[in-house]
């Protein structure tokens, strides 16, 4: 049975090393938001159609009438016949950040960046598909390239991709995702095998009392003070109706008032976060707090709109999947570079997928403290990566990809 030689895939992935960075950079100078990828998609598709692999395009539409900047490909094997399918992973969508440093990169679009590594995502995709398309008379089965809008906002391009249904021709026997992660040096890959990153919900609320003139106290409902007494007192709650030892994080990012010194506003608005491992636990959270976010504001002559969004589960990896790929960067990078993650609290809409197929979720190193913001966390406005790990994460789809379907 002819199978593919992995020294020649590590060869083909090391001549595609310019290619990533490049594919890299251009993304990076021109990002955009959740939904409105419609640049990059088209550049993602451009490179695949020049190396004649076949795509999909407007996929994960946020609505029927809307126009998908999600983009499935297929890469096909030749080395004889097989219905067989794995499935690589990449999201496509920046931040709403202003971006520092990187002079002959920067972004281009003002107020928008890469800060989470999405482009380097995209680029090692890219080369793994391509790199596995030139070696295509060596190997046998198809691997599905998942170009997924949306991973940064609600509802989540994954769960869009799921819902289309687009992941079922050719349908992937399992699903490798992975990211930078700048608290790993490069040249290091981390894995977690069961429950890995958390489920997580958006909390809006809107407290609504009766302002004016800050001089008339007497006369007010005054959601300042409302939203004072509400905030610690929904911490509280959260902790106390939780186990011990479950993980959870309550936290509120955003509050809103305008009023001003002499004004008391008619309504407060505060945006926050509910993070959990544990179904159970987030259904009861999800209606202990709205009722007593209501019981608090009434009872001191105010009331509460309460509106949660319910966001990704949590990250399921595959025991046994996991396994096999953790064996694969084991062999690549060796045991000494591939180490154990701890749970994380972030969400990630990969989740989706790992619901209703295998998947694995693991972390590609990509700091260096010799290079200039490859240490700073996710998020941030000096973010950047070590390149070199363009071309470990791109071998690692590829191969693991190839030993799915050997």
């Amino acid at each position: 049975m002819t199978s593919l030689n992995e020294n020649d895939l590590k060869k083909q992935v090391a001549a595609l090393q310019a290619d990533m960075i490049r594919w890299r950079r251009h993304l990076h100078r021109d990002p955009e938001l959740s939904f409105q990828e419609h640049n990059t998609v088209a550049f993602v598709g451009e490179v695949l159609k020049r190396e004649g692999i076949e795509v999909r395009e407007n996929v994960a539409r946020l609505t029927p009438e809307a126009k998908g900047t999600g983009l499935i490909a297929v890469v096909r094997g030749e080395a004889y016949s097989s219905d067989r399918c794995f499935a690589l992973r990449a999201d496509l969508d920046a931040l709403p950040i202003i971006e520092i440093g990187k002079p002959d990169y920067c972004s281009t679009n003002p107020g928008v960046m890469h800060a989470c590594g999405h482009d380097a995502h995209t680029a090692m995709v890219l080369g793994a598909g391509i790199a596995l398309h030139r070696l295509r008379e060596q190997w046998a089965g198809n691997v599905m390239l998942v170009f997924q809008p949306g991973e940064e906002k609600e509802p989540g391009g994954a769960s869009l991709m799921v819902k289309e249904g687009v992941l079922n021709d050719p349908k992937p026997s399992g699903i490798a995702g992975q990211h930078v992660t700048p608290e790993l040096p490069v040249g290091k890959l981390g894995f977690r095998s069961g429950a890995f990153m958390a489920a997580a919900d958006e909390l809006y609320i809107t407290v609504k009392g009766k302002g004016g003139h800050a001089a008339s106290r007497h006369a007010h409902v005054d959601p300042i003070l409302i939203m004072a007494r509400l905030l610690p007192a929904l911490y509280d709650e959260a902790a106390r109706n939780k186990p011990e030892t479950e993980p959870m994080v309550l936290s509120f990012g955003k509050v809103i008032a305008n009023g001003a010194t002499n004004i008391v506003p008619d309504v407060v608005t505060i945006d926050g976060t509910l993070r959990t491992f544990n179904e159970d636990l987030r259904n009861s959270l999800h209606e202990l707090l709205p009722r007593k976010s209501k019981e608090i504001a009434q009872a001191m002559g105010g009331d509460v709109d309460f509106h949660l969004v319910k966001g990704s589960p949590v990250v399921k990896n595959d025991p046994e999947l996991t396994a096999r790929l953790r064996a694969v960067a084991v062999g690549l990078v060796g045991a000494e570079n591939v180490v154990d993650m701890d749970i994380r609290m972030g969400a990630e809409d990969f989740a989706y997928y790992t619901h209703v197929m295998p998947g694995c979720f693991y972390r590609l190193g990509t700091g260096n403290p010799s290079k200039p913001g490859t240490t700073a966390g996710l998020h941030r406005a000096e973010f950047d990566i070590d390149e070199d790990a363009l071309a470990i994460g791109a071998g690692m789809m590829a191969w693991g990809a190839a030993c799915e379907l050997a």
